[in-house]
């Protein structure tokens, strides 16, 4: 009975894992990030990101049906994530410059983020010829952070802390203000991206010089 159980249990332990498909996706997601900043949309193959990703081209097939599909979850998964951590930082903080700032930095830290600005390069290069993909990452990156933004401004004004005339303006004048320079810098002037020390100081004058212009004279912080 004890060897019938140990030789059940080394059967056990052999089988492979079955890994969720969330998180195939979320490798394959990534190896594309790579391929796509690497070799240029045209050069990418669905094969090749698969390769990079350690999962075969038909369970790729089977979880995401073509590259412009690739290209469009690809953008739309680093934003999810842009907008959970922009909520959980504005969670943390009661304080509305804090807040601001933890908003600001976690849609900094992803625009001036290395691996955007190549696949930034990649979309500018390649529009011409493959004009769906500027459109797609205009949606699914630069419309849907300034829309995360634009919710968070929302709240404060609802609690009475900023005055907006247009919020959707604000946010993408905020963000503009935040990363707009270091990011042509680093793109058309080949510059240095800012470190993550650069990119605090920034955020934080930035939030400065925003409030001093929308926040309620005397409101205080609740």
């Amino acid at each position: 009975m004890a060897e019938r159980d140990t030789t059940q249990e080394k059967r056990c332990r052999g089988r492979p894992q079955i890994r969720p498909d969330d998180e195939t996706r979320r490798l394959i997601y990534e190896a594309a990030r790579h391929e796509f900043a690497d070799s240029g949309y045209a050069a990418t193959s669905i094969e090749t990101v698969a390769r990079r990703a350690g999962v075969s081209t038909k369970t790729l097939y089977r979880l995401i049906p073509n590259k412009a599909a690739l290209f469009e979850g690809m953008v739309s998964d680093r934003l999810d994530r842009l907008v959970t951590e922009v909520n959980l930082r504005v969670a943390d903080h009661t304080d509305l410059e804090q807040a601001l700032c933890a908003a600001l930095l976690a849609c900094a830290e992803l625009a001036l983020d290395e691996e955007v600005i190549a696949v930034q390069r990649m979309v500018l290069q390649e529009a011409c010829k493959f004009s769906d993909i500027a459109g797609m990452f205009y949606t699914h990156a630069i419309e849907r952070t300034t829309a995360a933004l634009s919710d968070w401004l929302r709240a404060q004004q609802k609690r009475g802390l900023i005055a907006l005339d247009d919020i959707e303006e604000a946010a993408g004048m905020l963000l503009g203000m935040v990363a707009s320079a270091p990011r042509r810098a680093a793109i058309f002037g080949g510059r240095p991206l800012p470190s993550h020390s650069q990119i605090e100081a920034r955020v934080r004058r930035c939030a400065v010089l925003f409030l001093r212009g929308c926040q309620v004279h005397g409101s205080r912080d609740r």
